[in-house]
């Protein structure tokens, strides 16, 4: 039964009625990056480049998709492979667009759980030394956090970048040629109403925790996954945060200030149906530089001010915590609700020091009290392995067609 909270507002909560009706920055309101670097003109001239390129690498990725559908058939480790493989490619095509058109100090730290898990390289890139088999849980700031997460998966040590699996709203499934090529990832799609949702989402997760044939012998494995999701549901605006207060003041909760209450149903399902296959939960905490009290991200941090206008955030910054699966309360979803929604009333407060200081808790082992970087490639060449396969199948179809018409 929802008992409604009647008692004085506590530090950190706000009342719907506390929140602005608008969820748009006021005209004089200036942005978290500065004002614009480019004039019009530019503007438009690297929105161009960028949808040339964005464009040419999704029609690259989609048509070698196309080219292994046939191995599904074949043979199916083969397939999922492949299928790994264009996943990669566009994890290359957001590093590099990032690094191209958006680029952002990246600062890492964590606490003792993820010690000597996080190192900065000799090349100025980090390195990360998660496991091959995570849940990955974030507060969800703006749309792109799952960009960065990505990028994550890429940096880490064996690259993940082709073995990540996320969970989005439903809708996103419908994007032409995005969509499709989502599927064909293994995401898993979320109408937000689980008697729908259920029986998918076991079917996924039930692929996520099949075996495949080991390399010598009859021995088999668990396939690498890295499982994201963001337990809020959404990310944090104006709206999210009235749904917010409006749950917390129903059922007698107390209303987080700087993310939104995690819903723990589907997070709590994935765990249990995963069961023994994933031992720990990696956490991460996300904020933008220059996003100031009581903002929302997607107020400053848009698509054309990110990448086209020179306005992308000074710095990303990451916080990571390590949680053993073995530890947390799942003989019942209401104890594992409570336990995520103490997780995330920690998150709160990891959030508040940075709104009052600029910086998350620092690393408590190594060289560094933070691992500062950019999202960038490894080596500058690794962007043309998104057309490797339509360059050599143009090559194979233009030889066909030169025989077939020598025959002829």
């Amino acid at each position: 039964m929802a008992v409604e909270h009647r008692g004085p507002k506590a530090k950190g909560v706000t009342a719907q009625s506390d929140i602005p009706a608008t969820d748009t920055p006021k005209a004089t309101e200036p942005h978290a990056s500065g004002k614009s670097k480019y004039d019009r003109f530019t503007t438009l001239y690297r929105g161009l480049l960028w949808a040339t390129y964005f464009n040419g690498c999704i029609m690259s990725i989609f048509v070698t998709q196309m080219i292994g559908l046939p191995l599904y058939l074949i043979n199916r480790d083969l397939y999922y492979s492949y299928i790994a493989v264009t996943k990669q490619s566009f994890a290359l095509l957001i590093v590099t667009m990032t690094q191209w058109w958006g680029p952002s100090t990246i600062r890492i730290s964590g606490d003792e759980s993820v010690a000597g898990q996080i190192r900065q390289t000799a090349d100025g890139l980090v390195e990360f030394d998660f496991p091959e088999r995570i849940i990955m849980i974030a507060n969800h700031q703006i749309y792109t956090d799952w960009l960065y997460l990505w990028w994550v998966a890429y940096a880490n040590n064996p690259g993940m970048h082709g073995h990540i699996y996320i969970i989005l709203k439903e809708s996103l499934k419908y994007i032409p040629f995005l969509g499709t090529g989502m599927m064909l990832y293994g995401f898993i799609f979320m109408s937000r109403k689980m008697a729908t949702d259920q029986p998918r989402l076991a079917y996924r997760l039930n692929k996520l925790k099949s075996r495949h044939a080991g390399a010598v012998g009859p021995t088999t494995a668990l396939n690498p996954m890295w499982l994201l999701l963001f337990p809020e549901g959404t990310n944090l605006s104006g709206n999210g945060r009235r749904k917010s207060a409006a749950w917390a003041k129903k059922t007698g909760l107390r209303d987080p200030e700087h993310v939104l209450l995690p819903r723990s149903t589907g997070m709590y399902f994935c765990i249990k149906e995963l069961g023994n296959t994933v031992d720990y939960i990696y956490d991460c905490t996300v904020a933008y530089e220059g996003i100031p009290r009581g903002g929302y991200g997607e107020e400053h941090f848009g698509l054309v001010g990110t990448y086209f206008q020179g306005q992308a955030p000074k710095s990303v910054n990451f916080h990571w915590r390590r949680f053993k699966v073995a530890d947390i309360p799942l003989d019942t979803a209401e104890e594992f609700d409570e336990w995520l929604r103490a997780r995330w009333y920690e998150k709160d407060l990891i959030m508040e020091e940075y709104v009052s200081t600029g910086r998350f808790p620092a690393l408590t082992s190594g060289p560094y009290k933070y691992v500062e970087t950019r999202v960038r490639t490894k080596h500058w060449f690794e962007f043309g392995k998104i057309f490797v396969v339509v360059a050599l199948a143009a090559l194979v179809a233009r030889n066909v067609a030169v025989v077939w018409s020598w025959m002829r």
